[in-house]
């Protein structure tokens, strides 16, 4: 792994139906942009914003960091990570996608990204995180909240809106006390010849069911391997999710006073 060249790219788009020019809020006083972008440097050297904005563009290279434009009508952050990895005209091994809605990416889960590719035959990686007992049966229930079905050898074996596995004779409110279920972290990493191949595909019958564009890459047989994380980190979809994120960050600033 430590021969292979990573780069990150951070697809931030202007424009959200909840929450638009999200990635130029403040939070703790520095844009969200700014927040995800230093915690990827944490790890990683190359690292590159993908906008399809010039206010976002402006705002990156503001605080020093880089970024690329990109074209506005792509449908997937995949989508405009390839075309940033293109116009920047480097050769890197593996494209790291990370959101740029996650100020608060941890390093772990960067180097449990990378650590998938220690394996020759993996061609795409993202993570997952155990559902607790603590976290309830709504939480595990929230078809907003994508879960994985992992092999044995941590294969991703299908990802589903819908609890997966099924646990027949076991009454609901017992399984998160009988079986570990995996909650998807949206944070992905593509060796550069696939990442290319699956811009090309066309959309799948399970993804169009689903609307997981993970799916697809199933689908037409990719390997996608799983790293697992303990680490809860705040996405920020909605202006009520940055205030909460406001609130974890002061508490995370007086807690290291």
């Amino acid at each position: 792994m430590n021969e292979m060249r990573f780069i990150a790219i951070i697809p931030a788009r202007y424009a959200s139906t909840r929450f638009p020019a999200k990635p130029l809020a403040m939070l703790g006083g520095k844009p969200v942009i700014q927040r995800v972008y230093e915690q990827v440097r944490t790890v990683l050297d190359e690292v590159v914003v993908a906008t399809d904005d010039e206010r976002i563009l402006h705002a990156v290279e503001a605080f020093g960091g880089r970024a690329v434009m990109t074209r506005e009508d792509h449908k997937s952050g995949t989508d405009r990570c390839f075309e940033a990895y293109q116009k920047l005209g480097v050769d890197c091994d593996v494209v790291i996608n990370v959101q740029g809605d996650e100020p608060f990416i941890h390093p772990t889960q960067i180097r449990a990204l990378q650590a998938c590719f220690d394996d020759a035959g993996t061609q795409i990686a993202t993570l997952v995180k155990p559902f607790s007992e603590s976290d309830g049966l709504l939480a595990l229930e929230n078809p907003n909240s994508p879960k994985v079905v992992v092999s044995d050898d941590g294969r991703a074996l299908y990802f589903s809106r819908s609890v997966i596995p099924f646990l027949r004779g076991i009454p609901r409110e017992e399984w998160l006390v009988r079986h570990t279920f995996y909650k998807h972290i949206g944070l992905y990493a593509y060796r550069t010849q696939t990442l290319g191949e699956i811009t090309r595909l066309p959309q799948s019958t399970l993804e169009k069911a689903e609307s997981l564009e993970q799916l697809r890459w199933l689908d037409h047989g990719y390997v996608v391997r799983v790293g697992q994380t303990d680490v809860e980190t705040i996405g920020i979809d909605t202006p009520e999710d940055l205030a909460r994120a406001e609130e974890f960050l002061q508490n995370l600033s007086k807690k290291t006073l």
